[in-house]
């Protein structure tokens, strides 16, 4: 009789264990990272989300990670939600990385690497028929630029014309600042100015997307190297995340069930690996062009964008 009094205790003590444990809050998944992308290209939200969901499904595969990728309005938008908890990783240019350094918020994650190599270059592009066929010949025209934060599609092509002796403020007739790459192109295949300046990257991309007239166009002058754009990863996220994430990236081409086409790098395009340790001076070359650029020669450049363009 006691055993089965003490079989019934222990059933009662089982079921309420039960269902305390099913009255318990399950413990909450950690909430997705948050990825910021610079608007660099693509046209569309859309299609810049698109450009970089593959490589972060690629990482959420190897890790069990998870990401809530979003678009900035600016590359300045970048830095100041790197800079105020409002984003955990970003894909920037090196020159707004440098921003985020800067103020202390943000340091390297990791870089593509193509065919050996983490750069890539920026272009000034002219229309088929235009008479344009130096930096030389843009005194007097009209020319488009990106972000005013971007590198290769505002600080590179002004270094550019500085150093070919040419002050985009006086010496051009009108400056257009069109916010991307993609903008630029469509404003100088579309009349609207005389030359643009954007990245190669971004100009392949519209090639492949067989953009109306942007296969014919005509590369006036080409920029020096440009340290690759990186993802970057916020101080605050703690050092053990941080490592985690940058040996992610490194070793995603030896990772089970991700493929060559889900390692994606700037555009979009298809790139051979992803390195997460990045020589110090790595962004050197884009310091010196920054130093370039004052942020009175901006100002003016701003201005004269506002301005009724003359042709």
């Amino acid at each position: 009789m006691r055993r089965w009094i003490m079989a019934g205790v222990l059933v009662a003590m089982l079921v309420a264990g039960a269902g305390w444990m099913a009255l318990r809050p399950r413990s909450a998944q950690p909430p997705p990272l948050r990825v910021l992308l610079i608007p660099a290209d693509g046209g569309t939200e859309s299609g810049t989300l698109a450009d970089y969901r593959p490589i972060f499904n690629a990482v959420a595969r190897r890790t069990g990670l998870r990401f809530d990728l979003k678009v900035a309005q600016s590359y300045g938008g970048v830095v100041e939600a790197m800079c105020n908890n409002a984003a955990d990783i970003a894909f920037v240019g090196s020159v707004t990385y440098l921003q985020a350094r800067k103020r202390g918020c943000a340091e390297p994650l990791a870089i593509a690497v193509k065919s050996g190599r983490s750069v890539y270059y920026a272009g000034l592009f002219v229309r088929p028929e235009s008479s344009i066929q130096s930096i030389a010949d843009l005194r007097g025209k009209r020319v488009a630029f990106g972000d005013v934060n971007s590198t290769s599609a505002f600080v590179f092509p002004i270094t550019m014309l500085l150093d070919a002796g040419i002050d985009p403020v006086r010496d051009l007739s009108a400056v257009r600042m069109t916010g991307t790459h993609a903008n630029s192109l469509a404003t100088l295949i579309n009349d609207e100015v005389d030359a643009a300046a954007l990245s190669f990257d971004s100009y392949d991309k519209a090639v492949r997307a067989n953009v109306p007239g942007a296969r014919s166009l005509r590369v006036i002058a080409r920029s020096d190297s440009i340290p690759y754009p990186p993802l970057i990863a916020s101080t605050r996220l703690s050092p053990a995340l941080r490592g985690q994430l940058r040996a992610a990236f490194e070793n995603l081409d030896d990772s089970p069930g991700v493929t060559p086409a889900m390692i994606r790098g700037y555009g979009g395009a298809q790139v051979d690996s992803y390195v997460g340790h990045i020589a110090p001076d790595h962004f050197a070359p884009a310091e010196r062009k920054m130093a370039q650029v004052s942020d009175t020669l901006k100002d003016e450049l701003l201005r004269k964008s506002a301005e009724r363009p003359r042709r």
